[in-house]
């Protein structure tokens, strides 16, 4: 889709579009992260909110593995628009994915029983307490958090969530913006409705990385020093991002922790199984994470392969694979290969996923990609879901009689 130009600066439709939220919605918060994208929302909404008057939510999801300097970039923005927020610092024991690991594939953050593990304390000011949220249960996971805690703050009323995301970041961010089925206000493609009376709002969705930092040099408004350390350890802009370290995309940065806080990297390692082997790992091609070339052992088939990961793993993590393998082979069963897949396609057809593979099953055990996007899973939308699946896998699986 070709992008058409506005005739104004990208600067200007941003404060157009906050300012239209202003006038919109009656009630309003921002997603705050202490990343770049979140940084230029927050200050360009407490622009306007001072401007009019006016106090918004700051919404703050802790997930315990950050750095000393986010945290301090973060209380410096709470501080300076403290006259106009309601801040909501949530360290709370949400589950987490943990891509270093197959004996732990998901971690809980804030873990209560695992105190003296916590890589750092929560401020004074977080919620810990897990009754504050009415519809908070422990575990739960970060995506299913995010839109109930939206639910909860609108109190009925219509509400505006104010994220930091560009379109050009990612292809799921591109598609959030585009995406012509989804449910949007007055139909600007800016805005996307997450339930009940609350619609999400990306007022700087066509901003670039540059223009990040144009704004932060020409505004002069506090940002996070950790960039700076990142650009100096070697990351150009588009390379630098905050967030936990253990996901499947965010493990390739775990090195950086060892490098730039090394005080926080030593409870980095201690807190979650596989850190180390991340940080050596995640950024090298081949078997030990099955990082864009694999190879399989003398004397396998891709097949036998994987079931020599499958049978290697945990009980748990192998049944869950196995679930996933399941209805990747049902799927493709009923569009032309009724006599299983093939050991392998060409690298292209494999990359476009075009075609199946064992092999293609192969690197989404050796990635541990837990939810297998590899094979064109999305994660499931809670915890309560995935239950409910789990269940109606184990009888399609009896049924089937694939794996």
């Amino acid at each position: 889709m070709p992008k058409i130009g506005l005739g104004i600066s990208v600067y200007q439709a941003a404060q157009e579009r906050i300012a239209w939220s202003f006038d919109s919605f009656q009630r309003l918060y921002v997603s705050f992260s202490g990343g770049k994208d979140s940084a230029v929302m927050l200050h360009m909404v407490m622009k306007e909110a001072i401007k009019r008057n006016r106090k918004v939510g700051v919404l703050f999801v802790d997930l315990e593995g950050q750095y000393k300097l986010t945290i301090d970039f973060i209380l410096e923005c709470l501080d300076m628009y403290k006259d106009y927020i309601e801040p909501y610092w949530v360290a709370l024991p949400l589950n987490l994915r943990n891509a270093v690991s197959m004996y732990e594939p998901q971690w809980m953050c804030w873990d209560p029983e695992r105190e003296a593990d916590w890589i750092r304390k929560p401020p004074k000011m977080a919620i810990t307490d897990e009754s504050f949220f009415p519809f908070f249960h422990r575990r739960m996971e970060f995506e299913e958090f995010v839109p109930e805690f939206g639910r909860w703050y609108s109190q009925g009323e219509s509400t505006g969530c104010l994220v930091g995301i560009r379109s050009d970041e990612s292809l799921n961010r591109y598609r959030t913006v585009a995406s012509e089925v989804k449910r949007t206000i007055q139909g600007k493609k800016w805005t996307t409705w997450v339930g009940g009376s609350v619609f999400n709002v990306y007022p700087i969705y066509d901003w670039q990385t540059r223009d990040d930092w144009i704004y932060a040099g020409k505004s002069g408004n506090p940002y996070n020093r950790l960039y700076d350390l990142m650009y100096k350890a070697g990351l150009s802009i588009h390379q630098s991002r905050i967030c936990q370290p253990y996901g499947d995309d965010q493990r390739k940065g775990l090195w950086l922790f060892h490098l730039i806080e090394p005080e926080t990297w030593a409870r980095v390692v201690a807190r979650v199984n596989g850190a180390n082997q991340g940080a050596l790992y995640a950024r090298k091609t081949g078997n030990i994470l099955g990082m864009i070339k694999i190879d399989k052992p003398p004397g396998h088939t891709w097949q036998s392969f994987a079931m020599m990961l499958l049978e290697s793993m945990p009980t748990c993590t192998s049944e869950h694979y196995k679930d996933k393998i399941a209805v990747f082979l049902h799927w493709w069963a009923a569009r032309g290969y009724e006599d299983g897949i093939p050991d392998e396609a060409t690298s292209l057809e494999e990359a476009k996923k075009e075609k199946p593979s064992w092999r293609r099953v192969c690197k989404a055990l050796l990635r541990n990609d837990y939810w297998c996007k590899g094979l064109s899973f999305s994660q499931h939308k809670n915890s309560a879901s995935y239950e409910k699946y789990l269940t109606l896998m184990k009888k399609r699986r009896s049924l089937w009689n694939l794996i």
